[in-house]
């Protein structure tokens, strides 16, 4: 198989990713392909298959090129990239299940990092935070203040920050990742 599929991120990107893996799994290929044109993608396939990469990726590649909430506006346009707010937003039914998304989040920002600054590229700075029940008031003030580029949350999390006045963080927000998403259709979360 060849991973034509990598030539669509950024040197850096792409870089980290060859030296991490021998090559993209078909789920993340498929993926890829899809979200790089501007597709939506339901992503199925079976545990260890690489379908939290295959969700992230492209979005850490944007945000990675944008250079995070450091983005400044091009000729005083600013953009959705480079207004202060969250840009992903990922949503998981299981608070455990974002805490481990987050702290796996690490190792492709570090790493992607790492590969811009030995190829001579700004290195991305690029925030992850968590909000659920259990964050603290202090943090979602301060995430209020300053938004994270990616943040990991429960759906009834999200709804009140939709229906709060965090709503206006998530005005910026270009992707949406629902994990397990079989866990949420057909009820009321």
């Amino acid at each position: 198989m060849s991973d034509d599929v990598l030539s669509r991120f950024s040197p850096p990107v792409a870089s980290w990713f060859r030296e991490v893996f021998a090559q993209p799994t078909e789920v993340q290929r498929q993926a890829w392909q899809a979200v790089s044109e501007g597709k939506n993608a339901l992503v199925v396939a079976p545990t260890g298959s690489g379908k939290t990469l295959a969700a992230f990726l492209w979005a850490l590649n944007g945000l990675s090129t944008a250079g995070g909430q450091l983005t400044l506006p091009v000729a005083d346009k600013p953009t959705v990239a480079s207004q202060p707010g969250v840009k992903v937003l990922y949503i998981s039914p299981l608070k455990a299940l974002g805490v481990d998304v987050e702290r796996n989040l690490h190792a492709p920002l570090t790493g992607i990092g790492r590969v811009a600054q030995r190829m001579g590229h700004d290195v991305p700075s690029v925030s992850v935070g968590v909000r659920s029940g259990d964050t603290p008031q202090a943090e979602r003030a301060r995430q209020l203040r300053r938004p994270p580029d990616i943040l990991i949350t429960t759906p009834e999390s999200a709804y009140l920050m939709l229906t709060g006045k965090a709503a206006g963080i998530l005005s910026t927000v270009t992707t949406v990742i629902v994990d397990e998403i079989h866990a949420l259709a057909g009820s009321k979360r």
